[in-house]
């Protein structure tokens, strides 16, 4: 099954050029990036600064039935859930599309600092735990374990950066 990277208001090529490799490493199935003409400025809260996931997968649903593989869309915009104040991806649950925001992801955001390979290292774990969900993995209480809940960028930069041998069973086409 073929895996779909679409970029929307993301501006590294460089990050999107390495996540693509390094899935490339771990995916038997071909990894592809689209074009996907998504509108974000529709799903902007003016209230919460923020772009809701949820509508902008929805607006994707409605761009790629044809595709058949799972679909990231790849994004540099801060996005939310109504239940939460911020999060780094969402993905349906054993279905093909997830988002994943790299907003939060930046070390600068949290100590004013840059830093490409801990970038690099955050993105492809959220890439990941998106793409395990999109496979029909719930979280994992496994701390070295890729789907382990990451509620805040501590956890992510704790856990893992595979799947553990329970989840990767359930992960078609991974080889790492």
């Amino acid at each position: 099954m073929e895996i779909f990277i679409a970029p929307i208001k993301f501006y590294s090529a460089v990050l999107l050029q390495n996540l693509v490799n390094e899935l490339s490493k771990r995916f038997s199935s071909g990894i592809h990036v689209i074009d996907l003409k998504i509108n974000l400025d529709d799903f902007f809260s003016v209230d919460r600064k923020q772009y809701f996931s949820t509508q902008i997968i929805a607006e994707a649903m409605k761009l790629t039935d044809e595709f058949d593989g799972k679909i990231i869309l790849l994004t540099d915009v801060d996005i939310f859930v109504p239940v939460l104040t911020f999060i780094f991806g969402e993905a349906q649950l054993n279905e093909k599309h997830s988002i994943l925001s790299v907003c939060r992801l930046h070390e600068e955001f949290y100590s004013g600092i840059s830093n490409e390979k801990l970038l690099l290292e955050r993105t492809i774990k959220e890439a990941l735990h998106e793409l395990g969900h999109c496979y029909g993995l719930r979280h994992c209480l496994d701390w070295d374990c890729v789907m382990h809940s990451s509620p805040g960028i501590e956890e992510v930069d704790i856990k893992g950066d595979t799947f553990c041998s329970k989840c990767i069973s359930s992960i078609e086409g991974y080889k790492h």
